[in-house]
């Protein structure tokens, strides 16, 4: 018994399954790069680009509370390996589908996958609550590292035989988390009756701040730099820049998480999370000055230790024996809405209100988050 409680719970599992999320993410992170400056290769027009790119968000905020009783029926090896195989299906039909119906269908099929493997990951990372941040931000390293790879070698690939082409390669490495998946240990599927998580259900004031948080960062800040940039340079330029900024949200990840994860151990997850939610809205605030790169970086690096703090704030809150898969479920949902509806959101509010402004009031939404939640922890 002890060895199948050490398997189950241990490093290895933590690594196997995020293993899995990196090798998931290679084609939907070269997509975001790709599908955009070459529309036209996978037979879209630019409107449908942004239902592409956004319909996998739309999806998983309302498939959270479904995939979580999902795993709670055939436990957490049994989603790994499902979603290994979806993965691989959806990467695929990224370079051999043409038209919006197939690439919408590998788009929602995507949506699925990731949304039972962020949940599958978190759950091997929280089986020690009190270790929680440490496990939660190392595996968070390991899943950045295939859209970092990604991001570099899919674009040599892409410029050396074509877009198509290089999703169909991409399957390949995929396909191999497959058999890491079939590696992971098998648990025994839990009998007790839970309660059952439902998608959007009303959110905690944690949920708020991470729907801020997804809001910010991937919508207003997303859509808006390379145009903060493209006032005072070429569109090619600006692109390159803005481009590289985005890519950072990998580095940040894969640095802030592990490192915040560990010290929010050490100090308590709640208090490094208030300090990192402040400093990611210093860094909305920069950028609203016009203090653009260094705003930019600080809001990165801190968005990528949230990563890992806002689940061991979960974690640490609840009993051993309390269900952690339906929080999270919860609190993933609710920050993918954020992230789904900023970038539709923002892109009607240009009209009226520059980027910085945009910035600025995330930065105020940010603030009277934070307050909300430490005046409702302390009651």
């Amino acid at each position: 018994m002890t060895d199948r409680t050490d398997s189950t719970s241990g490093w290895g599992v933590i690594i196997a399954s995020s293993s899995i999320m990196s090798l998931a993410l290679l084609g939907d992170a070269l997509l975001y790069a790709v599908l955009p400056a070459y529309a036209h290769e996978f037979g879209l027009t630019l409107p449908w680009v942004g239902v592409m790119l956004s319909a996998n968000r739309f999806v998983r905020v309302f498939a959270y509370g479904a995939i979580a009783r999902l795993t709670h029926a055939v436990g957490l090896r049994g989603m790994c390996i499902l979603a290994a195989m979806t993965a691989t299906v959806s990467t695929a039909l990224y370079g051999v589908g043409q038209g919006p119906a197939i690439l919408l269908a590998a788009r929602i099929l995507w949506g699925l996958t990731y949304a039972s493997l962020v949940l599958a990951t978190l759950s091997y990372a929280l089986k020690f609550r009190a270790q929680a941040g440490t496990r939660v931000g190392v595996g968070q390293a390991i899943q950045r590292v295939g859209p970092i790879l990604a991001l570099f070698g899919g674009a040599w690939l892409v410029g050396t035989l074509g877009p198509n082409m290089a999703f169909v390669l991409l399957a390949f490495p995929t396909a191999l988390a497959i058999i890491v998946a079939l590696s992971l240990p098998k648990s025994p599927v839990s009998q007790t009756e839970r309660p059952k998580p439902a998608s959007l259900a009303r959110p905690k004031p944690v949920d708020i701040l991470f729907f801020l948080q997804g809001y910010g960062v991937d919508g207003v800040f997303a859509v808006t730099i390379t145009l903060i940039f493209a006032r005072n340079a070429s569109l090619s330029d600006a692109v390159m820049s803005g481009g590289a900024l985005l890519a950072m949200r990998h580095f940040g990840e894969a640095i802030a998480a592990p490192l915040f994860g560990w010290i929010a151990d050490r100090f308590g997850a709640r208090r490094i999370f208030v300090i990192a939610a402040l400093l990611t809205m210093l860094g909305f605030v920069l950028v609203a000055m016009g203090v653009t790169v260094p705003g930019a970086l600080v809001m990165l690096l801190f968005r990528g230790a949230l990563a890992s703090l806002g689940p061991a704030v979960i974690a640490q809150s609840l009993d051993d024996q309390e269900d952690v898969i339906g929080p999270l479920a919860r609190m993933q949902a609710w920050r993918d809405f954020g992230a789904a509806c900023g970038p539709l959101v923002t892109g009607f509010l240009l009209v009226s209100f520059s980027a910085e402004q945009q910035h600025g009031a995330v930065a105020i939404a940010l603030a009277a988050g934070l307050i909300y939640w430490l005046i409702t922890a302390k009651r």
